[in-house]
């Protein structure tokens, strides 16, 4: 049982990492339509800023701001220069603009800061916790603390702001908000500055858990699963996808892994996902679409 509560435990807080990222989706798709494969490598982006800032000389607290409005204004550029004039495009003509996007930030980042691998200190030491006979570890415990607050501090935005409001309207009707007098453009760049913050926080968690590499942009296709399972329009559900998809992988590759030989890992979130497109397509907390004909 121990063994049980230690591989649930440590998955559950995993998991609130894949939901970090999830998140960065969900505001951007709620408020545009527009699925952001750009979110990885704004994610590298940000966690390659602050390292490169660091190994400057420059303080934590002052090198977090710096890399904090890197973040905001490359985020307003994106906006206004890449997805402002592709307005009323199909959503395929959008995604593949972020998908060029997301090459074009990861070349601007390799030209700019190096391709080689950075350690990221956050000054949080990976070492075991006992909760009684349970292990948890203290980074993964932290990590899980900052996503959850993150977290908190975007539901009090989404839901007790006037921005939230109209972010709700715009999401649930363009065209009733833009009758309303909602500058949905502000609202875009809003949504794209917190994308990016998001981004920063996630980018920075994931950079001290495995380093700061190029392939750390590849974290976005683990964000897929928790998409689809959640459903894309949902950050409740991002949270919820994410620590199922956490969850579900620390136990199989524990508790089926020795039966095939393992590595069940890479691939079992993808398995949760083509279940769930089955039996649920627009996920747990997905809005249902509905075509009258």
């Amino acid at each position: 049982m121990n063994f049980f509560l230690e591989t649930l435990i440590g998955g559950l807080l995993a998991g609130t990492l894949y939901s970090l990222v999830a998140i960065g989706f969900v505001l951007i798709y709620k408020a545009s339509g527009v699925f952001n494969f750009a979110q990885g490598t704004m994610l590298l982006f940000a966690a390659l800023t602050f390292v490169s800032l660091r190994e400057q000389g420059l303080s934590f607290a002052l090198a977090l701001l710096l890399t904090v409005l890197v973040m905001i204004v490359g985020a307003l550029l994106i906006e206004r220069l890449v997805l402002r004039p592709l307005v009323n495009r199909s959503q395929i003509t959008l995604f593949m603009a972020t998908l060029g996007l997301s090459f074009i930030i990861e070349g601007l980042a390799q030209g700019l800061m190096g391709a080689q691998v950075r350690a990221l200190d956050l000054g949080i030491e990976d070492v075991p916790l006992f909760v009684g006979e349970i292990m948890i570890s203290q980074f993964d415990l932290i990590a899980a603390g900052v996503s959850a607050l993150t977290v908190a501090v975007l539901a009090l935005l989404f839901n007790k702001t006037r921005i939230g409001v109209a972010l709700r309207a715009v999401a649930d009707d363009t065209r009733a908000a833009l009758s309303l007098g909602i500058n949905l453009n502000r609202i875009w760049q809003i949504v794209w500055a917190v994308a990016g913050v998001v981004g920063l926080v996630a980018g920075l968690l994931w950079g001290a858990r495995q380093g700061v590499q190029f392939s750390l942009s590849l974290v976005v296709l683990k964000a897929l699963p928790v998409l689809i399972i959640g459903g894309f329009t949902s950050i409740g559900g991002a949270i919820v996808g994410g620590l199922i998809v956490g969850a579900a992988e620390n136990l199989a590759e524990a508790y089926i892994g020795p039966l095939i030989g393992g590595g069940i890992t890479p691939w079992f979130a993808y398995f949760l996902a083509l279940i769930f497109l089955y039996i649920r397509p627009s996920g747990l907390f997905g809005d249902r679409i509905i075509e009258r004909v």
